[in-house]
C-alpha cells in the first residue's frame, strides 16, 4: 500500500473513531436521548411507509431542497411585494477571527456526532451577531437555545447579559433560564433589546410563528433586534417532517402547505414560506416591528454543507417623539396652567 493510500485510510479510521466516540460520550450524557433515537430508527426502519400514509395530503417523499433557482424567484417576488430586501456578502477574514475567538472545541457535544453540521452552525451564530450588533449594553435572549453554546460564547467575545429560553427548560425565569412558550415569556415589556433564533422558527407549529413574532415586539426594547437565521422562503408553501417522530396526527399541517415527508430528517415540523404567506402570517403581527429580508451570497465559499441563503431581521421601531407617554409632573403643571 502506497504512503499516500496508508494516510487516507487513517484519515477515515480517525474519522470513523471519532464519531464512534462522540456517539457513545453523548449516550452515556443523555441516555433518554440514546432511547428515543433508537426507538425512531427502529420505527424508520420497519414502519416509515405506515406513518408516510398517515399524513394528509398534499404530500411527498423528498427533502425541501435549496435550490438556487428557486431562491432567485424568491429574491424577486420579495421585491415585487415590497418587502425591504438587502444583499449580504460575508467577511470571511472576519468570520475566521470569530471562529478563533469563540473556542467551538469547548463544546464537544454541540451538533450531537454530526460534526459535519457545524460550519453551518457556526456560521449562523455569526451571521446573527453580526447583524446584531451585540454590545456590552445589550441584554440579549437566545430563543429557543436547547443545549446550544451560542449565548455563553456571546456574552464572552461582547460582552452582553444573556438568557437562554426553551420550552423543555422549567416554566419561569431561573438564573439566566427562561422556561416555557417563546409566544408567552414571563418577562415584563422591553426586558431585552436583542434576541435571535437560530434554526429553530422554522419549527414552531400551527399559530405559533406568528405569536412569537407578536411577543417579540412586546419583549423587545424600541431600537432592539430580532434576527431570524435562517429564514426559510420559497416559491411554494411547504412544511417539511419526519413522520416516524410523532404519533399520527400530532401534528395539525395548515391545509394549504405541501408536506414534504423526509425519512431521517428527525424533526416533527419545518416551515417554508411563500412571500404569500409571509404577507399573511408574519406582516399582521409585527407589532411595532420592521423586517428586512438579507440575502447571503457567498455562502458556500465558507463550506458547501453551508446552506443559509435567506435573513430576517427584525427592528423594533424606536416611537416619535410626539408619542412618547408625558411625565406626570408635565401633565400637572399643564393642568394648573
Amino acid at each position: 500500500m502506497r504512503n499516500d493510500d496508508r494516510r487516507h485510510v487513517a484519515i477515515k479510521r480517525k474519522a470513523v473513531m471519532t464519531k464512534s466516540g462522540r456517539q457513545i460520550r453523548r449516550a452515556i450524557r443523555h441516555p433518554d436521548k440514546a432511547v428515543r433515537y433508537g426507538m425512531r430508527k427502529v420505527r424508520q426502519a420497519l414502519f416509515w411507509n405506515r406513518y408516510y400514509d398517515a399524513v394528509r395530503d398534499p404530500k411527498a417523499k423528498t427533502r425541501v431542497d435549496m435550490d438556487p433557482t428557486i431562491q432567485v424567484d424568491v429574491v424577486q417576488d420579495l421585491k415585487a411585494a415590497r418587502f425591504e430586501v438587502v444583499d449580504y456578502n460575508i467577511d470571511m477574514s472576519d468570520l475566521r477571527s470569530y471562529l478563533a475567538r469563540a473556542c467551538y472545541d469547548r463544546y464537544p457535544d454541540y451538533c450531537g456526532t454530526d460534526i459535519g453540521r457545524l460550519p453551518e452552525k457556526t456560521l449562523e451564530h455569526y451571521l446573527a451577531a453580526q447583524l446584531l450588533e451585540l454590545s456590552p449594553q445589550d441584554v440579549y435572549v437566545d430563543i429557543a437555545a436547547s443545549d446550544s453554546p451560542t449565548p455563553e460564547i456571546y456574552h464572552d467575545l461582547y460582552g452582553c447579559t444573556v438568557y437562554r429560553q426553551d420550552l423543555t427548560y422549567p416554566s419561569g425565569v431561573h438564573g439566566n433560564m427562561i422556561g416555557g412558550d417563546a409566544a408567552s415569556m414571563p418577562v415584563a415589556d422591553g426586558f431585552a433589546t436583542k434576541m435571535a433564533m437560530h434554526c429553530s422558527f422554522e419549527h414552531f407549529e400551527g399559530d405559533s410563528d406568528m405569536r412569537v413574532i407578536r411577543e417579540a415586539g412586546r419583549v423587545l426594547r424600541p431600537g432592539g433586534r430580532l434576527c431570524i437565521v435562517p429564514f426559510y422562503l420559497r416559491n411554494h408553501y411547504v412544511v417539511q417532517t419526519d413522520p416516524c417522530v410523532y404519533p399520527a396526527g400530532n401534528v395539525q399541517f395548515e391545509d394549504d402547505a405541501l408536506i414534504c415527508c423526509t425519512k431521517g430528517w428527525g424533526h416533527r415540523h419545518g416551515r417554508h414560506y411563500d412571500v404569500p404567506h409571509l404577507r399573511a402570517r408574519i406582516v399582521p403581527n409585527l407589532n411595532g416591528l420592521q423586517l428586512t429580508i438579507h440575502v447571503v451570497a457567498n455562502e458556500k465559499a465558507v463550506g458547501q454543507s453551508c446552506y443559509v441563503k435567506f435573513i430576517g431581521l427584525f427592528r423594533k421601531t424606536v416611537p416619535r417623539q410626539a408619542d412618547w407617554p408625558l411625565p406626570n409632573s408635565f401633565l400637572a403643571e399643564r393642568k394648573a396652567d
